[in-house]
């Protein structure tokens, strides 16, 4: 048996976006933005931020998309979902014609980091409120 599991810690790029699939499940996805900065071999402090597209599923997804907004700082546990055809990224042209590609991540459990007085993140919930997705609520 073979697994894997991703660990994010950033914050989120933009307000979640909610819908429900067919059998009324929800789905919620947003974007987390994480950050790092190292010193290059010539001297020159390097900022790196990496984004990562997160899906979450069931009761998970009606709590994030109620109380996570753009700033939230967040730990996310999941797995990277790879591209169908590609088996990495999910590659794309942008509407300028340039390539793109996107991390995409299934969330199994959110931590929210934020407290709520933290500005655009705070959430009643405050710091280290978690929601983890039982197996049965992943409809796949």
């Amino acid at each position: 048996m073979s697994y894997h599991s991703l660990t994010l810690v950033g914050n989120v790029g933009r307000d979640p976006e909610m819908r429900y699939i067919g059998n009324g499940t929800p789905v919620t996805s947003f974007s987390v933005a994480t950050n790092r900065q190292y010193t290059a071999s010539s001297g020159e402090t390097v900022k790196e931020t990496v984004w990562f597209r997160v899906t979450t599923w069931g009761k998970q997804a009606e709590i994030c998309n109620q109380y996570l907004k753009k700033g939230s700082k967040v730990l996310v546990e999941g797995r990277l979902t790879p591209d169908k055809d590609t088996g990495g990224p999910r590659v794309w042209n942008a509407q300028d014609g340039s390539p793109r590609a996107s991390f995409e991540v299934t969330a199994n459990t959110v931590r929210f980091l934020s407290g709520r007085d933290d500005g655009p993140g705070g959430g009643d919930m405050g710091g280290g409120g978690f929601v983890g997705a039982p197996d049965d609520d992943i409809p796949f």
